[in-house]
């Protein structure tokens, strides 16, 4: 943030929160929130405006392609890619809801064992998945495919799908879909023992050029994913009138209350310190004391699972060079920091998303602060949090200001 400019009738920020400490109605903040210069400084780096522009994934050469998108909408609301005809990608990745579906666990076909992550603005995070077992959108999207408990299909399945319902608009972008003559319905090397014996009675060409129209359908998809992001809210307005003595700049004040909240985010909450820059998250992956199932090992099983994927970024079906896949060469693989640890979901549209975590376990963003203030010890290798010793209205106030995160309608 800027520094702010004083108006007519300023309101001290302490008189504010005094105010709401004694139950005293509080309206729009009118006085500078007297931030420091180091304030200021971190406040810029969270505004949306501050993005960067879209990464490139030489991994994906059509990722890019308005074509691609195209298809790849077109696939990600398609029930016909699933081994019942009842599940799309949108069945768990709603669009009214954030791209996520509101559910402690996933359902398709069955029900997963993690909460559904959202899909805005992933096209920015170099690993996919709570424990980052891929290290693209388009991997990503493969992986629940031929989940059991998600789509349950086969890659014979989605081939036929392609060439029964996209042969034109498939073939004029990755050109001639597999001779799927003789081949049977259901086939593909992860699914059940009948579809894996079916899968290796076909020959080994006939096989990659199956695997490669189902790894182009993660592409197609993944390009559509790229154009959706997030929009901006309250903070970002706040942030951006910061620069500005314009008398518009009433229109973006937040209440007292809310920037009381973001000074403890950015301060004695050390929230900034995992959820930071412009998407509200560092993209990386932390023990916070959260695991349910103790088998559930997340960022140390992931990694591994990320460097032998057959679709990452130095696989045969990738578009990159070797040296365009840095992220996934020098990862981190082992050492206690990975065990428990998940990755640091954005914070942007964060209060219409519950329920919270990896496995969906708090109902509410209170009931997320009180476990963050609290820091209970991990069931599986050592949390990362120390108690905060926060009080109950300042973790009132850090909700109010996570509020303001949420996009305007």
């Amino acid at each position: 943030m800027r520094a702010a400019a004083k108006r007519a009738g300023v309101v001290g920020l302490a008189v504010s929160i005094l105010a709401a400490t004694l139950g005293v109605a509080t309206n729009r903040a009118t006085a500078p929130a007297n931030w420091t210069s180091d304030e200021l400084k971190t406040i810029r780096t969270l505004g949306l405006r501050t993005l960067a522009a879209l990464p490139p994934d030489p991994s994906n050469r059509f990722a890019d392609d308005p074509r691609a998108a195209r298809l790849g909408r077109e696939l990600f609301f398609d029930p016909r890619l699933s081994s019942n005809g009842k599940v799309a990608c949108a069945t768990c990745h709603l669009p009214n809801k954030q791209f996520q579906d509101g559910l402690p666990l996933g359902r398709g076909v069955g029900t997963t064992g993690r909460r559904t992550m959202s899909i805005v603005g992933t096209s920015y995070s170099p690993w996919l998945f709570w424990d980052g077992r891929t290290d693209s959108q388009w991997s990503q999207a493969l992986g629940p495919l031929e989940s059991a408990v998600e789509h349950g299909g086969t890659r014979t399945l989605y081939a036929s799908v392609l060439a029964a319902n996209y042969r034109d608009e498939y073939e004029a972008l990755f050109g001639p879909l597999p001779s799927l003559a003789n081949v049977p319905k259901n086939a593909g090397p992860n699914g059940t023992s009948t579809e894996r014996a079916a899968w290796n009675a076909i020959d080994e060409a006939r096989r990659d050029s199956i695997t490669r129209a189902f790894a182009n359908i993660g592409k197609a998809i993944a390009a559509f994913e790229r154009t959706i992001r997030f929009a901006p809210s309250r903070f970002d307005e706040y942030e951006a009138s910061l620069d500005s003595t314009s008398p518009k700049r009433a229109q973006s004040d937040l209440t007292a209350n809310e920037i009381a909240g973001l000074k403890l985010f950015i301060g004695p909450a050390k929230c900034v310190n995992c959820h930071s820059g412009a998407l509200f998250t560092d993209n990386n992956f932390h023990n916070v004391g959260v695991i349910d199932a103790p088998t559930d090992s997340g960022r140390a099983a992931g990694i591994r699972q990320a460097l032998t994927g057959e679709f990452n970024c130095v696989g045969k079906y990738s578009d990159a060079k070797p040296s365009d896949c840095a992220e996934l060469t020098f990862a981190v693989v082992d050492g206690p920091d990975l065990l428990g640890a998940f990755r640091t979901p954005s914070l942007r549209d964060v209060v219409p998303r519950a329920p919270y975590g990896h496995s969906g376990r708090f109902g509410s963003l209170a009931a997320v602060l009180d476990h963050y203030n609290r820091a209970p010890r991990a069931k599986l290798g050592s949390s990362e949090l120390v108690p905060l010793h926060l009080k109950p209205m300042q973790l009132r106030q850090l909700e109010a200001f996570l509020a303001t995160l949420s996009h305007r309608p």
